[in-house]
Parts: C-alpha cells; sequence; structure tokens
C-alpha cells in the first residue's frame, strides 16, 4: 500500500469523523498539493464511507488537472471549472464550503512577476469571497502563509497577533504583502457582511502528493536523497520555521471549515519542528542518508535574482488551533521519510 493512499486514507476517516456530508465545496488551487489533497480526501471518503460530498475544482491547467487526478477525473461528485481565479465568475452550483487554496508560491516568480503574484492574491480572493457571499456559505477557509509574519529576529513564538517587519518596496514582498492584504479583505467581510471565514496560516507543507518537480528547499532535500547526491544550499541556511506534514494540515483546515471562528486566523504547524534549513539539511544528510551524502553551500553573487525570502526566525504558536482539538501527527524526520518514500514510489 503506497504512502499516498495511506495519507489520503488517513484524512478521510478525519473527515467522516468530523461528520460533514452531503455538501459541496468548492475549491481553488485544485492542482496544487493541499488543493489535490483536500479533493482526493473527500472522494476517498464518499467511497468508503458513502456521505456523498461534491467537489467544484477551480484548476487553470486542463492537462495538469489530468495528470494529478487521472481516473479522479470521471467521478460523478467531482466538478472542474477550467478558469484563473482572477477571471472566476459567479458559480451557478450550490456551495456549502469554501476552500480558497489558489496562490503562486515560485520563489522565481514572486521575484519576477510581483505584478501577477498581487493580482492573484488580491483579486483572486476578492472573487471568491464574492462567491461565498452571495451562496451565504456555512463556512470559508483562506490559506494564507507564515510568511505574513515578514523578519522576526528572535526565537520567541510567534502567535497570530504578532507582526514582524516586511520592505514592501522588495518584488519578494509582493507574496507576504499581498497575503496580508488578503487577509484583511476576509476580515472586511467577517466583520461587514457577516461572512464566516477563518483565515489559514501555514507554514510550508509537505509530503505525499508533491510534485516531482517541486523546486522548494524540502522537496529539493528530499530529492537528494533519493538521487544519492549531496545536499546544495543557495543561502546560508540561517533562517529557521516549523514545517508541518500535509496529513497534519489538511486536517487542520477540515477543523477550521468546522470549528473555526469567523474573523480569526489560525497558525498550522508543528510547534515541535522548529528548525534552521542549514539544521534541517544536516539532520536528513546524517539521520535518513546516514551520512551517504553531504551538505554543501553554493550562494551565487546574485542571490536576489532567485527571489529567496530573506532570512527570518519564526517559531510558530499553535495554541489557538490545538485549543480546537487538533495536534500533529508527524515530526520533522517522519516527514522526511514518508516524502522520500513517496517519491521512490513514483520514480522521481
Amino acid at each position: 500500500m503506497s504512502v499516498l493512499y495511506k495519507d489520503i486514507e488517513n484524512v478521510a476517516k478525519y473527515l467522516n469523523d468530523l461528520d460533514i456530508r452531503k455538501s459541496t465545496f468548492l475549491i481553488t488551487g485544485a492542482t496544487g498539493l493541499i488543493g489535490s489533497f483536500l479533493i482526493k480526501s473527500i472522494l476517498a471518503c464518499n467511497k468508503k464511507r458513502g456521505i456523498e460530498n461534491k467537489v467544484i475544482a477551480i484548476v487553470r491547467n486542463r492537462a495538469k488537472a489530468e495528470q494529478v487526478f487521472g481516473e479522479e477525473l470521471a467521478n460523478p461528485y467531482l466538478k472542474f471549472v477550467y478558469r484563473d481565479i482572477i477571471e472566476l465568475e459567479e458559480i451557478t452550483d450550490n456551495i456549502d464550503y469554501i476552500i480558497h487554496a489558489a496562490s503562486i508560491t515560485n520563489s522565481k516568480e514572486l521575484n519576477d512577476k510581483p505584478v501577477e503574484v498581487i493580482d492573484t492574491s488580491l483579486f483572486g480572493t476578492k472573487n471568491v469571497l464574492s462567491i461565498a457571499k452571495n451562496h451565504n456559505v456555512k463556512a470559508m477557509v483562506f490559506l494564507s502563509s507564515v510568511e505574513v509574519y515578514g523578519v522576526i529576529e528572535n526565537d520567541k513564538p510567534i502567535s497570530e497577533e504578532d507582526m514582524g517587519y516586511i520592505n514592501h518596496l522588495k518584488p519578494r514582498s509582493s507574496y507576504s504583502e499581498s497575503k496580508r492584504m488578503a487577509e484583511c479583505l476576509c476580515s472586511a467581510y467577517a466583520n461587514e457582511y457577516n461572512l464566516n471565514v477563518i483565515i489559514a496560516r501555514l507554514t510550508q507543507t509537505f509530503g505525499s502528493g508533491i510534485n516531482g518537480t517541486d523546486n522548494r528547499i524540502f522537496a529539493q532535500i528530499a530529492r537528494s536523497v533519493v538521487d544519492g547526491q549531496d545536499i546544495v544550499l543557495h543561502t546560508t541556511g540561517l533562517s529557521s520555521k516549523c514545517y508541518c506534514y500535509i496529513t497534519d494540515a489538511v486536517k487542520a483546515i477540515f477543523l477550521l471549515l468546522s470549528k473555526g471562528l469567523k474573523g480569526e486566523a489560525y497558525n498550522i504547524a508543528n510547534p515541535e519542528t522548529y528548525i534552521s534549513i542549514r539544521d534541517m539539511a544536516y539532520m536528513v544528510s546524517e539521520q535518513i542518508a546516514n551520512k551517504s551524502i553531504s551538505v554543501r553551500f553554493d550562494i551565487p553573487k546574485n542571490i536576489s535574482e532567485y527571489g529567496y525570502a530573506p532570512d527570518t526566525k519564526v517559531q510558530m504558536n499553535c495554541i489557538k488551533l490545538i485549543s480546537l482539538g487538533w495536534s500533529p501527527e508527524f515530526d520533522l524526520k517522519s516527514m522526511f521519510e514518508r516524502t522520500i518514500k513517496y517519491f521512490e514510489e513514483q520514480s522521481f
């Protein structure tokens, strides 16, 4: 049994326990890691437990949808709408819940295409909020990011009320600043229109289902182990943050749909995984690859052109989410072991 299958079944059982039945979900960013995992978990829950939830999936690329969902394309409980969320129009189907997961996350694009990044965050989120309002949905979760916290220079745990510094004149800040503004839009809709929208501030999330071409640091490290090649860092690796396994993150999102408070933000991370990129690379090299590969540094002179986030320390306090009944299942070592196994199973 594949690690992906086990992970999807894990979440499907959790969704069944939440007792959300015969409802329709609108999910944006449907071909991304989190969006696709949400959808596959809903469909798996239908098959095993007969709860008959429907999904309307918003995607831009038909070919990618075919690649990600395969035979599920014919599932009668899954409907695709092929459109960019910037151009998203009204949806005629009944909608009970919305999870807005669409976002540009590629580091180089954040630096090279800041206008598109801002447009996607602001206009895309505005369109989705308008649909939520018009359909009077039971709940909507907006997937925000740990990057809204900006630059933090100490190791003090960060709660949802804390904020660091962001230089808004840097192109790379298009992501963090537009996520902040999108959160503000969510709060505005919650207050002015009484819309039950909840903000999920996700840390970097990875695990089974990740795209083989994903170029974020955790994917690079996992591929290095699979390929038997040294882990090469293109920064000093001093940035520190928490991480979250895909199943833990998706469970948190479903829980927020069920129990999150209107207009509130919730940190989603495993607080026990707080670590610098540098130390994480060495941990994988030594504890998972058994020192068969090394960690090397190759820092380019024009590093700013690569769109890497500035060095920061964001140790997320997740007490608010934990108080709703959530707890992470996987530690950092397990997260990498499962991701590496998935890569091996997929022959990436």
